[in-house]
C-alpha cells in the first residue's frame, strides 16, 4: 500500500509542479510527501525530479514513468469502483469543485448531508470562481454556474438560475436608474474577471433577442461575493444569480433594475468525465446532489421587490 501511496504522491506532484502543493492536495505535509518521493526513487533506482531551490521539474525518466503510473492508478481506481458497485458498499474519495457563492450556500451543506448518509465516502470540496481543468486537476465532479463549456465531459443540467442586475439605492440616487440596456455603458459595472474569464460582458434578453453589452467599470474582482459587497456599499451595478442577491433585495440594500430586459439566466449544472460515471459513488453523489439542489431551489424565495421609484433615470 505504501508503494501505491507513493505513486499517488508522485502523480500529484508531477501535475502540480510542487511537492508542497502535491502533498497538500493529498492532505500530507511537505515532509511526508518528500519522503514518499524519495522512497519511490530509491525503489526504482532513478531520479524522477530535478530539484533546485526555486524549481521542481521532471526528468526524462520521470515524464515517461508518469504516464505508466497514471494508467496503473486509474486502472486500480476503476477496479475498486467496480467491486464496490457489485458489493453494494460504496467507499472512497470524491474530488468536487464549485463556484464560491453557490458552493457555500448550496453545494457544501448538501455535500455534508451526503457524507452523513455515506460515512465511508470522503468529500474533497474546493470552492473557486475560477474555472478549473477537470481532467488536468483530476476532479471527479465540477459544479458550474454560467454558460456550459463545449467539452467531452458528461453534463447534467440541474436548472436555469435567473439573474438580476442590481445596485444600492444610494448609487441609483447619485447616478440614476438605467432606463434601457444601453444605459449600462454609462454606469460603473462590477465585473467578475480573472485570466480566461468568460464574463467580460453582460447579455440581456430583449424583444429582439439576446443583446450583448461590452461594459466597463473601475472595479473588478475574481470573487463574486466581493462584487456583491461592493454593490451594497454603493460602488456600482452587479449582475448575479437571483439566489445570491435575494436577501439584499428583500432587505432593500439592493434594488433590481431593468426588469423588462433581465440578463440571460445562468445554467447550473454538474460536469464529470465519462469514465467517472461508471463509478458507483460518483453516480450516487450526482443523483443525490441533482435531486437535493432542485429541491432547495424550489423552496427558495425568489420573489423580487419592485423596481425603485422616485429616482431619476439615466
Amino acid at each position: 500500500m505504501s508503494y501505491l501511496e507513493s505513486l499517488r504522491v508522485f502523480i500529484r506532484v508531477s501535475e502540480l509542479g510542487s511537492i508542497t502543493a502535491g502533498g497538500r492536495d493529498l492532505r500530507l505535509t511537505p515532509a511526508v510527501a518528500s519522503k514518499r518521493i524519495k522512497e519511490l526513487e530509491a525503489r526504482l533506482g532513478v531520479r524522477l525530479f530535478n530539484r533546485t531551490t526555486r524549481k521542481l521539474t521532471q526528468t526524462e525518466i520521470g515524464r515517461d514513468f508518469y504516464d505508466h503510473a497514471r494508467r496503473v492508478v486509474t486502472a486500480l481506481e476503476d477496479a475498486e469502483a467496480a467491486v464496490s458497485g457489485l458489493s453494494g458498499h460504496v467507499r472512497g474519495t470524491i474530488r468536487v469543485t464549485a463556484p464560491l457563492g453557490i458552493g457555500r450556500r448550496l453545494v457544501a451543506p448538501l455535500a455534508y448531508q451526503f457524507g452523513q448518509d455515506y460515512p465511508d465516502i470522503r468529500i474533497n470540496l474546493r470552492l473557486s470562481d475560477k474555472r478549473v481543468d477537470i481532467l488536468e486537476d483530476q476532479i471527479d465532479m465540477a459544479f458550474v454556474l454560467g454558460d456550459l463549456p463545449e467539452s467531452s465531459l458528461k453534463q447534467r443540467k440541474i436548472m436555469d438560475a435567473p439573474r438580476v442586475i442590481a445596485a444600492s439605492p444610494d448609487y441609483l440616487a447619485r447616478r440614476g436608474v438605467p432606463a434601457r440596456p444601453e444605459d449600462l455603458k454609462l454606469h460603473e459595472c462590477l465585473l467578475l474577471r480573472y485570466p480566461r474569464s468568460p464574463e467580460y460582458f453582460w447579455t440581456v434578453q430583449t424583444t429582439e433577442g439576446p443583446l450583448r453589452l461590452d461594459l466597463a467599470g473601475r472595479l473588478d474582482c475574481d470573487d463574486a461575493n466581493v462584487l456583491i459587497d461592493w454593490a451594497v456599499a454603493g460602488a456600482g451595478l452587479v449582475n448575479r444569480p437571483a439566489f445570491e442577491l435575494s436577501a439584499h433585495l428583500q432587505s432593500g440594500a439592493l434594488v433590481a433594475v431593468l426588469p423588462e430586459t433581465p440578463p440571460l439566466p445562468a445554467v447550473f449544472a454538474c460536469l464529470y468525465p465519462h469514465r467517472r460515471h461508471q463509478d458507483p459513488k460518483i453516480r450516487l453523489f450526482a443523483d443525490h446532489m441533482v435531486k437535493a439542489c432542485k429541491a432547495a431551489f424550489a423552496k427558495a424565495d425568489m420573489t423580487m421587490p419592485a423596481q425603485v421609484s422616485g429616482v431619476r433615470r439615466s
